[in-house]
């Protein structure tokens, strides 16, 4: 559905989106994640076409330009914040982009907008707005939607409701690229993660993949403590402090058992810890951030 490959983007002289390639495909939900800054929303800008980049973007094999945006027809996007006139009601504002009324009037039902669609969108509440936007994205049977940060505004009846129709969607065939800091949330509709930072991709992988191979991470507890830590960090084995553990990953833990028998300390416990989903993710951009340094 979608082909990105070896994207840069630059602002000015600086180059935000460093050689980023990914592909999504007809039904699946992918989530962009990473911290502020990491070029998230840059990233979905560029397949958009409204930023100057090198590489090729392509949607259902057609190609993406700055100038030419006729492969976009099929896409919808919500970026950044609402593309709504105040002085028109929500109706009028989905009838600018609409291309099937009956198709339109589904949208309005399915997101629940009736009671205030032919009001005017300036007295729209933020989740309201946000709402709007999303109907816009979801109008005209996109095969690919873009969304950047949906959630926004959202009470948590509507935030369900909006999960509810994503899967919906997906289900039919559409395709989702999806940015969000609600982990939580894009946790429970994504079947793909893409993890970004400092404009590069790091992880580029199915959820159940990433649940199973970077989770585990250990605890350790020796009969020497201070030594242990003493002895990590003249090897520069990164470790953390949790309670009177020390935490270690998983990849790690051979060497660890290894250093710590040719120095004669006795290894008194190593068990595995499983991660929450938003742990895993700051210990790799943590990682990743290490790496960033030595280098």
């Amino acid at each position: 559905m979608l082909n990105v490959s070896n994207i840069n983007t630059f602002i000015g002289r600086k180059k935000i989106i460093k050689d980023v390639s990914f592909q999504v495909n007809p039904g699946s939900i992918v989530g962009l994640i990473g911290p502020n800054g990491a070029g998230k929303t840059t990233i979905m800008k560029t397949i958009l076409g409204l930023t100057k980049f090198t590489g090729t973007i392509s949607v259902e094999d057609k190609t993406v330009t700055e100038n030419n945006h006729a492969a976009l027809t099929r896409v919808g996007a919500l970026i950044e914040h609402p593309a709504i006139y105040p002085f028109l009601t929500g109706l009028e504002n989905l009838k600018l982009y609409s291309l099937d009324e009956a198709d339109m009037n589904k949208v309005v039902s399915m997101l629940k907008m009736d009671a205030y669609i032919n009001t005017k969108s300036k007295g729209y509440s933020m989740g309201m707005k946000q709402k709007l936007g999303i109907a816009i994205a979801l109008l005209n049977k996109p095969q690919l939607v873009i969304l950047d940060e949906p959630m926004n505004g959202l009470d948590i009846e509507a935030t369900i409701l909006i999960r509810k129709i994503i899967k919906q969607y997906a289900a039919q065939g559409s395709a989702f690229l999806i940015s969000s800091h609600v982990l939580g949330e894009l946790q429970k509709v994504m079947t793909n993660v893409l993890l970004i930072t400092e404009g590069k991709i790091i992880v580029d992988e199915p959820i159940d993949e990433f649940n199973r191979g970077s989770r585990q991470q250990y605890h350790l507890l020796t009969e020497d403590m201070p030594e242990t830590e003493k002895l990590f960090v003249e090897n520069q084995i990164p470790v953390t402090k949790s309670d009177d553990y020390l935490v270690i990953s998983r990849e790690l833990s051979d060497q660890v058992q290894d250093l710590l028998y040719s120095h004669h300390i006795r290894l008194v416990e190593l068990s595995p810890q499983g991660l929450s989903f938003e742990q895993t993710v700051v210990s790799l951009l943590q990682q990743q951030r290490r790496q960033s340094h030595e280098n």
